[in-house]
């Protein structure tokens, strides 16, 4: 295979990935031509916030062909277009032929919550330490264990007498919430989320690790009060969501909420103080657990 190497301006970045596309590119990548300098930028968004922009001030666009031909002639066609006036290429590369799907796998290795608690891909064996173990493999939904948001939730989890409580995760992603929940002794627990792919992977998540979950299915599938209410989410909609939340916790229940960076603490905590007292219960890498008893 080979990759055609491009450097364009930010308002060029869809056009171009567009015109890659449609001249049949196997695949089209952006990045910051200027990443790892003092002019690199991060581009992220957040639900309710502006959506990121397309590409980078000066944007790095990567296109896999499966010929040289074809990479040659997507350069020469690029060229003559006027949307990229400006627009450089940078080379044509040949890419040696890989185990893609063994490479995808080498960056998945068992993440531990607590020693003794682990997230273990299938194609790995759990770790001898390991006493619990949830089997997950990366998908489209959110949740593998990688991310400190999951961590701290399942840390959480892990150390809580959940038996016998009823448990709500919200915005579930890949149930790997519910599912820690569900090991470490909970009676019953739901699990919704707005996305349908989200849901089919929790159902299936929750099968290949023997877990029988009560309710899964969209966000009215949530009903009444629980124990326990988890949501690992991000600022914007915990804080649009805490009525609806606080409303799902019993009293004397627990509220536990992630995807909230350091320096978002002070505002989750107004949104939150009508209805519970939140604190930070857990930090890891610029991003907190927040949590409170209705």
């Amino acid at each position: 295979m080979f990759e055609l190497r491009l450097l364009c301006a930010e308002d060029q970045v869809e056009a171009v990935s567009d015109a890659l596309e449609a001249l049949e590119a196997l695949s089209v990548s952006v990045e910051d031509a200027d990443a790892h300098t003092e002019a690199e930028q991060a581009l992220f968004g957040e639900p309710g916030m502006p959506p990121p922009k397309e590409g980078w001030q000066r944007s790095r666009v990567l296109a896999l062909f499966p010929s040289r031909e074809a990479a040659d002639e997507a350069s020469q066609l690029l060229q003559a277009q006027d949307f990229f006036a400006g627009g450089r290429v940078v080379d044509v590369a040949e890419v040696a032929d890989q185990d893609w799907v063994r490479l995808t796998q080498s960056q998945f290795a068992p993440v531990d919550v607590t020693p003794e608690f682990w997230i273990v891909p299938t194609w790995h064996e759990p770790p001898e330490q390991a006493r619990q173990v949830i089997r997950l493999d990366p998908g489209l939904a959110f949740g593998t264990g990688t991310h400190p948001t999951t961590r701290m939730c399942l840390r959480w989890i892990a150390r809580q007498p959940l038996r016998g409580l009823r448990v709500l995760d919200y915005g579930c992603g890949s149930g790997i919430l519910a599912i820690g929940a569900a090991k470490f002794g909970a009676a019953t627990v739901d699990a919704v989320d707005i996305d349908e792919a989200a849901v089919r992977s929790t159902l299936d998540n929750a099968q290949a690790n023997d877990v029988a979950l009560h309710a899964v299915g969209l966000p009215d599938a949530a009903q009444g009060a629980y124990d326990v209410v988890l949501a690992n989410i991000l600022a914007t909609p915990l804080k649009v969501l805490a009525p609806l939340l606080c409303g799902h916790v019993t009293a004397g229940g627990h509220l536990v909420l992630a995807g909230i960076l350091e320096r978002q603490a002070e505002e989750l905590t107004r949104a939150y103080a009508p209805f519970v007292p939140l604190s930070v219960a857990d930090s890891e890498d610029g991003w907190i657990l927040m949590t409170a008893r209705r």
